[in-house]
């Protein structure tokens, strides 16, 4: 039996690429190994958001050489697509695929083999493109499945490579996510999260006028889903509209990540961000009517070209007032082919160092002023795993980690409980049937 092992890096989508390639594999009875085994086939997922990660892509190579020399290594994802030539030329690839037509991973792979020779497949990114067929029947993760319902990002950050690696918008047909979300409850799953590159922007590019809002309606009347979750979005989809449409549900989890990446308002429009403080803080309000103990989690960049004192502590001070649950912190990395890379990199190292230190004290703080908000509070938690029949672990709807006395009737099933206290960033809780 021929074995293949598989390598991702990057984000949620990345991962759930990974799971259908694989299951592609799987239905060619290939063995599945880990990436650290010798394998016939070794298949690299890749990101490009920084430098870092394409070392890191580079790095992986190396290793699947070393491991087995003979073997076929196939890199495919975002650095691949920004860089194919560059993925082509370094030693021991075998095959090239970009973020495009990744389901004739195992046709490709096999020709490479046969045909003894490298495979270069990646295709340039059509503004007229279709879903890729990808999709998953059976995840590993056993009680939270992902279902990837669009690609591609027409956003155009001044700092951000994707829109080039990932091509425009390009929405699933909502029957297809339908179907995929029904597979996946047949096979126990009580939650799924929808996501892609830029879910907001589910159904702008598509006919029949659907949007992200239709997509959750849609999954929703599928009785044994319990739980939808909903990958980062942004400001402007949050409307009165969507708001009570998603409140009636009773399905729709209350946390919602929202991407800031800066508090100061010359620094979002150099950033090309499609909105202001003022936008964002009243969005943020109108969700809160809707979903009062909503988490909200939120990226900033810190480090910015052009980021003055002045910016950062708009920064420091717009987050303590939106009351984030979680800030995501990370320090500029100037990419080369974005807009912002044109400008230099200003913002001295020590300095960015210093910032991000800051903002991540006052994202701890916030966060267990969060934690703290729910002691004595109802809350309901999806039970994930268990360690040695001591302890169950979940998280709860607005996105706290939660910690139970072990019961194992109560796995993978959705059950009050009631926070008690805070133990190493998780919320100690007793069970509330």
């Amino acid at each position: 039996m021929e074995s293949v092992a598989f390598l991702t890096l990057g984000c949620k989508v990345n991962h759930y690429e990974t799971e259908a390639m694989q299951e592609l594999f799987e239905k060619k009875d290939y063995e599945i190994r880990g990436f650290n085994e010798f394998s016939d086939i070794y298949i690299i997922n890749t990101c490009t958001v920084t430098n870092l990660s394409d070392r890191k892509s580079r790095q992986a190579i190396s290793k699947a050489r070393r491991t087995n020399e003979n073997a076929i290594i196939a890199v495919v994802g975002c650095y691949s697509q920004i860089k194919d030539k560059e993925v082509s030329n370094i030693d021991g690839v075998n095959v090239v695929l970009g973020t495009a037509e990744r389901s004739r991973i195992v046709e490709l792979c096999e020709k490479a083999k046969k045909e003894k020779r490298n495979v270069n497949a990646v295709s340039q990114l059509k503004r007229d493109k279709v879903f890729d067929p990808l999709k998953i029947t059976q995840q590993k993760e056993m009680t939270r499945a992902y279902i990837k319902i669009q690609e591609g990002c027409s956003q155009f950050c001044s700092y951000c490579i994707i829109p080039y690696a990932r091509g425009p918008i390009c929405s699933r047909n909502i029957n297809e996510i339908y179907e995929e979300a029904k597979n996946l409850s047949d096979n126990g799953y009580k939650e799924v999260v929808l996501t892609g590159i830029h879910v907001a922007s589910y159904g702008r590019d598509d006919k029949d006028g659907y949007q992200l809002i239709d997509v959750i309606e849609r999954v929703a009347t599928i009785p044994s889903i319990e739980r939808i979750r909903l990958s980062s979005v942004e400001p402007r989809i949050i409307t009165r509209d969507f708001l009570e449409r998603a409140a009636k549900l009773g399905k729709l989890c209350d946390h919602f990540h929202l991407s800031l990446q800066s508090g100061s308002d010359r620094i979002l429009k150099a950033m090309n961000r499609k909105y202001d403080r003022k936008m964002y803080e009243e969005r943020v309000n109108l969700l809160r009517q809707y979903f009062p103990n909503a988490g909200i989690t939120t990226d900033i960049i810190v480090g910015f070209p052009g980021e003055e004192e002045e910016d950062f502590e708009d920064t420091l001070e717009f987050s303590e007032k939106m009351e984030f649950s979680r800030i995501h912190v990370f320090k500029y990395s100037q990419r080369e082919g974005t807009a912002a890379s044109k400008w230099g990199d200003p913002v001295n190292g020590n300095v960015k160092k210093e910032r991000s230190a800051r903002l991540i004290i006052l994202g701890d703080k916030l966060a267990k002023r969060f934690m703290e908000k729910q002691k004595g509070q109802s809350l309901t938690v999806l039970v994930e795993e268990s360690h040695d029949k001591e302890y169950m672990y979940g998280y709860s709807s607005n996105y706290l980690r939660i910690k139970l006395d072990f019961e194992e009737q109560y796995l993978n099933k959705i059950i009050k409980v009631e926070p008690i206290e805070i133990k190493n960033e998780e919320l100690y809780s007793k069970i509330n049937i």
